[in-house]
């Protein structure tokens, strides 16, 4: 499924357009980045409440699929110019973590 599908299908808020087409292929919840970077699948979507240009690189670093902010939280300025300089998708959800990543998960395995 595509990151521009699974923000439609779960109800999310983009906050880039970049990188819409990009297949996700997982889902990995850590707010600890240098964890993320060792165990993340590639294109997997990385749900975090982390604003900060960190989460950016960690996206690259890591070969993510997009960023999902849950719980609300939204990019400070430097994070958004860098995910849109590096065209990584960021999505928002207003939901909890947990709950997130839940949907991510269900809608996910649907489209198996």
């Amino acid at each position: 499924m595509k990151v521009s599908e699974l923000c439609k299908a779960a109800g999310f808020t983009p906050v880039t357009e970049d990188a819409a087409d990009r297949e996700v292929g997982g889902v990995y919840a850590c707010d600890l980045l240098s964890w993320v970077i060792g165990r993340a699948a590639e294109n997997a979507a990385l749900v975090t409440v982390m604003t900060n240009v960190n989460v950016i690189a960690v996206a690259v670093m890591a070969d993510l699929s997009c960023v999902v902010l849950s719980e609300g939280v939204r990019l400070d300025n430097a994070a958004l110019l860098k995910a849109q300089q590096n065209g990584v998708a960021v999505l928002s959800s207003d939901k909890p973590t947990f709950e997130t990543c839940v949907e991510l998960n269900r809608i996910l395995n649907c489209a198996d």
